[in-house]
């Protein structure tokens, strides 16, 4: 039985659920139709759908028909909605676009459309509502060509002409017919599948007059695709049941899910596992062990799963088209708890990522992201009936972003007492679109590839803001050229002062582009009304290509910006009288038309913000002291790493950076400590990349295999080592388990520094292992961190297998504690001559340096 995965998409308004109700209904998988002006629909049953008339979120329903399974997925048809749309187009094999007759191709149909293309999805055409008065049916064809492309080709009749059309669809189907005179159903269904040829069917789903017809194309023409055995899914959408239990919704493309499986991926640092699998046909679900490759279900038990992720073999999908522009506060009640709300309102962040909620910590101000006022509207219900918060938002404002014109370095430099850090960043501005990209090109011989790894890794945790109005910056390449260390006093948290700083230091100093959101838009309204609609674009500082007009319509097309043009819809169906036709899609950002205005009423001062300062720290006769951004490179102790020498016309004129005598190899940046690394290829060999033979454990000489020690009363002539089982030790901890279930990387860092803390108190050396053996490629990584190592380990390595071995060889000179409640690994840890210390027996020795720390403090 071959299983099909269709998208059923069209207009607001063009009858997409009437549609998928009548599919349902002749296939017999429902007893009875709903309607969605009754507000008993089988697919649209939030309350607020119910209300609305519309569909807003996508749902999914189970139809047999002949020896096929669809599974049918009803997406939004509001433009406010269409990112939910998108995200569905990720796993779809096939797509039904329905067209109104009545109201034929409209803006948003367009915009569809674009988005079939892009995600490369073969497409139905459904013509709905022919019962009604409308254009005849040769008319309603030549529209689909004109708009949508000259593959659209009439499947109703197969008549003479019907191989003709199919013929100049392509080569290969020409080809085919010139040789045999017809086409047979392989080469139609090829055709299709490669977006060379789009079936219409016409009919009305009210009336379920042509549904059983258009059922029959699909079962005909349609094909599964070929599956791999290897487990492959991808996450399309984000959701909770009643009881609040989050639902991972994926379509398996390959190999078979099943329940109590952990799922390969890079983000399931803790292994989550499979609980269930539930196969939704609207409400109701049913509970299966397994699901094989084509089927789309939702699996409970996920929790760092995204839409747009890839698990298993998959890839992660690219970056989506439909970008929300619109920013709008949120407005609490009086009283209410900001950090609680903040967090609630990232759960809905989870289930739709455009939403892009904002912690504004300057201002204290929390912001979504949104399409439209309907969204909104729909938001401002919806938040008070999830989490019982009254919300209100205020005034919606244009995202915009800030880059830079000219090559700079930032320079950043942290020199408290007893602290130091000083990082030399090159800042070059980067292609249209391009976001923010990090490298490194320093020299080991500056500084430690540790600490270079750092420095990237606190580059990718920040949105760095821009001088113009604390915008976020895009459209920038930050290559980290210089640094320096001290081998007593630096810290982790000296690097991110110091990078931070660079990084404000080099935008302070650069010549900075404020950008602005612009639409690419298509226009279409009656011929006499072009010069009005000419006029007002160029009012609203937007652009167009010639216009095109044909006696009876104008069409324009160009590109204008969306804090002009936002609410131009409204404007052309009032001097239009409804004729005109408005299709926008975010087309990126430009340098914005208004800037003086904008940055006047951001006021935005970049040396009063405190909490992003763009000056550093230096420190003389005991004491820090702050110097202003436009003095640091005097009192810098390296050397600029760009030539001062005038290369050309410029703001700045500075040449590009001199290649380094000792560049550090990208891979090299995240090379493991090598004495911890000497003791496993003791054990196993020589470890290498599994991408690269030239990768970052490569030994060009073999290592030498030691001799073991002689039997007998074991002498330590080094320090004591305490080995600590990270995830163990995690799950172990009330505190830690609580804080890992709303984010496992802040558990992680939170143990980090209670074992730093405890190295600083006992003196000794501590290796804390986080096991990450299911990793797909994954190579060991260790880190040092304020003194202490921090062990990932690599694929098809656990962090006992690590523990025991590394145990085993440094307990041969050494001391060793191995903090662990893992029975079978205290068995293990005591025969290789090893100490064990349990999860609650070490958590009692930290509450004891605590409090001794506090005593001596106090005293």
């Amino acid at each position: 039985m071959k299983r099909i995965c269709a998208g059923i998409l069209a207009h607001v308004d063009a009858g997409k659920t009437t549609l998928t109700e009548a599919m349902l209904y002749t296939a017999g998988c429902i007893k009875k139709r709903g309607r969605v002006d009754r507000g008993d629909s089988f697919l649209d049953t939030d309350p607020l759908e119910r209300a609305r008339g519309i569909t807003i979120f996508s749902k999914m329903a189970l139809l047999e028909y002949g020896d096929a399974v669809f599974t049918l997925l009803d997406t939004p048809g509001h433009v406010d909605f269409s990112a939910e749309t998108e995200r569905t187009l990720q796993v779809l094999d096939y797509a039904v676009l329905v067209v109104s007759a009545t109201d034929g191709v409209q803006s948003h149909t367009k915009t569809l459309w674009k988005l079939l293309r892009k995600y490369g999805v073969p497409v139905f055409i459904f013509v709905n509502k022919t019962d009604l008065p409308c254009p005849a049916r040769h008319a309603l064809m030549l529209e689909l060509r004109g708009k949508l492309g000259e593959g659209c080709v009439d499947f109703t009749n197969r008549d003479g002409r019907f191989f003709e059309d199919l013929a100049v669809c392509s080569e290969a189907l020409l080809e085919a017919y010139d040789k045999n005179g017809a086409l047979t159903d392989v080469e139609i269904a090829q055709g299709i599948e490669n977006r060379q040829v789009f079936p219409c069917m016409f009919g009305s789903a009210l009336k379920s007059e042509g549904v059983e017809a258009f059922l029959e194309c699909l079962l005909r023409y349609t094909r599964m695709p070929a599956y791999g055995e290897r487990f492959a899914g991808r996450v399309y959408k984000i959701a909770a049941d009643p009881q609040g239990t989050r639902l991972t919704f994926l379509k398996v493309t390959g190999g078979t899910l099943r329940v109590k499986e952990t799922p390969e991926s890079e983000k399931n640092v803790a292994g989550e596992k499979i609980q269930t699998i539930r196969l939704y046909s609207g409400e109701k679900f049913t509970s299966v062990p397994e699901a094989p490759a084509g089927s789309v279900a939702a699996v409970t038990g996920l929790t760092f799963a995204v839409p747009g992720d890839g698990l298993g073999a998959e890839h992660s999908e690219v970056s989506p088209m439909l970008t929300p522009v619109l920013s709008y506060r949120v407005i609490l009640p009086e009283g209410a708890d900001t950090h609680a709300a903040l967090q609630k309102l990232k759960l809905l962040e989870a289930e739709d990522p455009t939403l892009n909620v904002v912690w504004d910590e300057r201002l204290g101000d929390i912001s979504l992201r949104l399409m439209g006022e309907v969204q909104l509207e729909v938001l401002q219900k919806r938040i008070p009936e999830r989490f019982g918060i009254p919300v209100r938002f205020g005034k919606g404002r244009v995202v915009y972003k800030e880059t830079i014109l000219n090559t700079v370095e930032g320079v950043g430099h942290f020199e408290p007492l007893r602290h130091y850090a000083e990082v030399h960043l090159l800042l070059q501005p980067g292609e249209r679109g391009s976001g923010v990209r990090f490298d490194t090109n320093c020299s080991e011989d500056l500084l430690d590839r540790n600490w270079q790894r750092l420095i990237l890794t606190h580059l990718y945790e920040k949105t760095h803001l821009g001088v113009l109005t604390g915008a976020p910056v895009t459209d920038i390449k930050i290559t980290l050229v210089s640094g320096r260390a001290h081998p007593k006093h630096t810290e982790g948290g000296d690097f991110r002062q110091a990078t931070y700083r660079a990084v404000r230091q080099g935008l302070r100093e650069a010549n900075s582009l404020l950008l602005e959101p612009v639409y690419a838009f298509t226009l279409e309204l009656p011929a006499e009304l072009l010069g009005r609609a000419m006029a007002d674009i160029e009012r609203l500082h937007g652009s167009f290509d010639p216009p095109q007009n044909d006696g009876v319509t104008g069409t324009l097309t160009g590109t204008a910006p969306a804090a002009t043009f936002g609410n131009y819809a409204s404007e052309l169906a009032a001097y239009t009288r409804g004729l005109g036709r408005l299709s926008c899609v975010f087309s990126g950002y430009a340098p914005c038309h208004n800037k003086e205005e904008v940055i006047a009423e951001a006021a935005y001062d970049p040396d009063a913000d405190t909490l992003n300062p763009c000056g550093s720290v230096f420190c003389a006769h005991g004491a820090g002291y702050n110097v202003p951004w436009n003095e640091v490179k005097a009192h810098m102790h390296l050397s600029a790493a760009l030539s001062e020498r005038k290369t050309g016309p410029g703001p700045q004129g500075f040449a590009d950076a001199p290649a380094p005598a000792k560049k550090a190899d990208r891979r090299d940046i995240f090379a493991a400590d090598k004495e911890l690394m000497a003791i496993f290829e003791r054990t196993y060999g020589p470890v290498k990349d599994r991408s690269d033979p030239y990768a970052m454990y490569r030994h060009d000489r073999p290592v030498k295999k030691e001799t073991p020690p002689r039997p007998g009363k074991p002498t330590y002539t080094g320090p004591e080592y305490l080995l600590v089982d990270g995830y163990n030790v995690i799950y172990s901890w009330e505190e830690l388990r609580r804080l890992s279930e709303e984010s496992m990387a802040d558990a992680r860092d939170a143990l980090i520094r209670l074992l730093c803390s405890y190295r600083g108190y006992r003196q000794n050396e501590v290796i804390l292992v986080f096991d990450a053996y299911r990793v797909p490629g994954g190579t060991r990584e260790v880190l040092r961190v304020d003194g202490i190592s921090v062990v990932y380990t690599k694929e098809a390595e656990t962090a006992d297998t690590y523990i025991e071995i590394t145990a085993h060889e440094l307990s041969k000179n050494n001391r060793v504690r191995v903090v662990s409640s893992d029975g079978m690994e205290q068995i293990i840890i005591l025969g290789g001559g090893a100490l064990r210390v349990s999860g609650e027996a070490f958590y009692a020795e930290i509450g004891e340096m605590q409090r001794a720390l506090r005593e001596w403090m106090e005293n």
